[in-house]
């Protein structure tokens, strides 16, 4: 229900997306809005304005789904969408039908009232104790599990040159508290020796040779399950950035502080469905996810979460 840019965003997905679960019917013009190149058939202005006629089409193509995808609300056939809905059909805002096809939250379309009023956002105290239960519990099993790997990294990082085998790094964390990250130096010494916090980009000549390797394998966040033992992250959750990127990106993004409403993690939503974040337009897309995430985590996102991990790990996908 709608031909403009939602209508369009909804159809775009439907084409690029590889695993896609639902199939357009047709688009149904809202008042006077424009059709903003449609792949779907656009049907007839009576399907709005005749008796039982939006009814009777969703009748005929099998139609389970009534998505309304316009920004203008007041030219809704109200009347047409309440005798489809009585007679059982589903009707969606576009909101929530992109978050849930897509597994992101729609920044560009995001209102306060939507995230007011839909599903999610719970929390639980006996959510909060189990998924520290399981931090806690694989956190130690893989500090044991990853030991020979660990003291092998240590030394080859020794052995490529002058440093500290570890490296340090301040990140936000729930609530805006500040903590030290802990990880395998992957660069120079000198990395950052004007003082200015820099994204790592293709090609980054300041990763050292075996930092190149211990980051394309992912080997350089083992340290980070010390923090999870701390308590600062958890095994799942959005990934932990600078302050020094934290304070503009919260002015010029909105809704951006809201991924810190729960722990980061060293692995999330994020992670597996977008490459490495290394500029504003990357965090937007991220934060996409992670809003999604925030608003609907549960130990049943975390494992999925989990084992689409080992997928990215294996595969070296968005290692930077």
């Amino acid at each position: 229900m709608g031909s403009g840019p939602q209508a369009a965003r909804l159809l775009d997905l439907n084409r690029q997306q590889h695993n896609c679960h639902f199939v357009v019917a047709g688009v149904v013009r809202v008042a006077d809005e424009a059709v903003d190149n449609q792949a779907a058939p656009t049907l007839p202005a009576e399907m709005v304005s005749t008796r039982h006629a939006l009814l009777n089409y969703v009748r005929d193509a099998h139609v389970d789904e009534i998505v309304v995808a316009t920004r203008e609300k007041r030219g809704l056939p109200v009347r047409h969408l309440l005798e489809c809905r009585f007679a059982g059909v589903r009707v969606t805002d576009y909101a929530t039908f992109w978050e849930r096809e897509s597994g992101q939250v729609d920044l560009e379309e995001l209102q306060p009232s939507w995230l007011i009023f839909s599903d999610g956002f719970k929390t639980s105290w006996w959510r909060d104790a189990v998924k520290r239960l399981f931090d806690v519990t694989v956190s130690l099993a893989f500090l044991l599990f990853t030991l020979p790997l660990t003291l092998l990294t240590a030394v080859l990082i020794k052995l490529d040159g002058k440093g500290p085998v570890f490296y340090r790094q301040e990140r936000v964390g729930r609530h805006g508290r500040r903590f030290d990250v802990l990880k395998f130096r992957s660069m120079r010494t000198d990395a950052e020796k004007d003082g200015v916090p820099r994204w790592a980009g293709q090609a980054d000549d300041r990763i050292t040779a075996i930092g190149r390797f211990i980051r394309k394998t992912r080997i350089d966040e083992i340290p980070q399950v010390i923090n999870v033992l701390k308590g600062d992250m958890s095994f799942v959750g959005p990934r932990p950035e600078r302050p020094y990127f934290v304070e503009p990106l919260s002015a010029r993004i909105p809704f951006y502080f809201q991924r810190h409403q729960v722990k980061p993690g060293i692995t999330g939503w994020a992670q597996i469905n977008h490459d490495y974040g290394a500029s504003e337009d990357d965090a937007r897309i991220k934060l996409a996810y992670d809003l999604y995430y925030v608003k609907n985590n549960s130990l049943f996102l975390d494992f999925v979460v989990m084992l689409q991990t080992v997928r990215v790990v294996l595969w070296s996908e968005g290692a930077r």
